[in-house]
């Protein structure tokens, strides 16, 4: 019986967040304040069980949490930090909240920024090296990224008018960013199409006698009940 509920449950939800396709109606709002309510809160359980939970009060309170961890007074630092930005809820005193964001924006700056660094820019400049000693494929290959490299970074040079063999290099790196942004859209429209399929079956699997034909019964009230809050809605703004 739980297992026919949530397929009638996912079916729902599933066409109410495809009626979009005709506006934006009370289906798409419902599901999509459901979506974003259910998320929300189970990220909060996720990030309270998993990390809160054992990582901070594991260390404070070893003996009653037991994550296997020693007390250590310095987390009480984080704690105050956690405390602090809940009053940014409060007008009075949410001037604490600043320091816990303060430290946070700068502490994750420094570690983007470490981490940037150490991934992007030393592998790529690693990456746009040209092995002379390996195969005839692969040197050809790594002569056009270091081609490719170097005419993009041109192309946001702007301390100097695009022209002449500037202009020309900088021309060479639109194609290949241009290259680049179309092989990444396609990535993701090849992503979002694969995921579109699998609702669809999975529509389609819900159709027959053993979900009681969940799909297009769903599918029939909302058309039904759509259609009328067309006709009320257009009625209520002629009114207006």
């Amino acid at each position: 019986m739980l297992e026919l509920f949530g397929v009638w449950c996912i079916v729902l939800l599933t066409l109410s967040i495809f009626s979009y396709l005709y506006g934006d109606n009370p289906f798409y709002k419902a599901a999509e304040h459901i979506f974003v309510g259910v998320s929300a809160g189970y990220i909060f359980t996720i990030t309270f069980w998993d990390t809160i939970w054992p990582n901070l009060f594991g260390r404070l309170i070893p003996s009653y949490v037991q994550a296997g961890f020693e007390f250590d007074i310095s987390y009480l630092f984080p704690l105050f930090l956690g405390i602090f930005m809940l009053f940014r809820l409060s007008k009075k005193y949410d001037w604490l909240s600043r320091i816990s964001i303060a430290y946070i924006v700068g502490m994750m700056a420094g570690l983007k920024f470490y981490v940037f660094l150490n991934s992007n820019l030393l592998n790529q400049i690693k990456s746009s090296t040209v092995n002379i000693s390996g195969s005839y494929f692969s040197i050809i290959n790594e002569v056009i990224i270091l081609i490719g490299v170097i005419s993009g970074l041109v192309y946001f040079f702007f301390s100097k008018e695009h022209t002449g063999i500037i202009g020309k290099v900088s021309r060479v790196g639109v194609y290949f960013l241009m290259i680049k942004f179309g092989a990444s859209f396609g990535f993701a429209v090849m992503g979002r199409i694969s995921l579109l399929i699998g609702r669809f079956e999975e529509l389609i699997d819900y159709s027959n006698v053993e979900y009681f034909y969940a799909t297009p019964i769903i599918l029939i009230f909302m058309i039904i009940v759509l259609t009328y809050w067309s006709f009320t809605n257009k009625d209520l703004k002629e009114n207006n």
